[in-house]
């Protein structure tokens, strides 16, 4: 009797113990994506306040703003960082682009950036625009001191908002211009981003 009922002790804990292991698998297995959009969270800007900086830094809220930045999210995801600066182009057909401004990462990197690169399509003159460029698996940010080369057919065109992608290396910069200036040849050939202001656009 004593045995038996010993017996029917250790296969009911043997059960428990076989129950409190799956449900700890289980939780664990739940917890696992929780903590990966955490982190994610963590280390990109979502959309709502990524749209509210592109805004405020050109000064307007327009439909064409809201649906490029809607566009890149759906392509893209969530940037690690974005570049926010000034920029003039001048050009008789084939052209230059010159301009400079901060990247901000997520994590609270910043670093001041110049840019320059050669562009086709420009009509005959100058012009001076802003640029908002999103930024796409930027680990370092000292990686973003190189060349880019755009991306053929990326060019997307809206309510007087252009944009287009550059990639290199795995990391992908998605330049947002708004208005004046706004040509085709953006999207032509490729950015080389410095350290330092140079008027070589090579």
């Amino acid at each position: 009797m004593q045995s038996t009922r010993t017996h029917d002790l250790e296969r009911l804990d043997l059960t428990r113990r076989s129950w409190l292991g799956h449900a700890g698998a289980g939780a664990l297995a739940l917890s696992v994506p929780l903590l990966g959009r955490a982190a994610d969270a963590d280390s990109t800007f979502d959309e709502t306040s990524t749209l509210k900086a592109v805004t405020d830094f050109f000064g307007q809220t327009t439909e064409g703003l809201a649906q490029v930045v809607a566009k890149v999210f759906q392509e893209q995801g969530r940037p690690n960082g974005y570049l926010r600066g000034e920029e003039v182009a001048a050009a008789v057909t084939a052209g230059v682009r010159y301009g400079e401004g901060e990247l901000v990462m997520k994590s609270g990197a910043t670093r001041k950036v110049y840019w320059a690169g050669p562009s086709i399509g420009f009509d005959l003159g100058a012009n001076a625009s802003k640029v908002f460029v999103l930024v796409y698996k930027l680990e370092d940010p000292d990686a973003i001191f190189k060349r880019f080369p755009g991306v053929d057919g990326s060019l997307y065109y809206v309510g007087g908002v252009g944009l287009n992608y550059q990639r290199a290396d795995g990391v992908t910069l998605a330049p947002i211009r708004l208005g004046a200036g706004l040509r085709a040849g953006a999207s032509v050939g490729y950015t080389h981003y410095r350290r330092e202001k140079s008027l070589n656009p090579l």
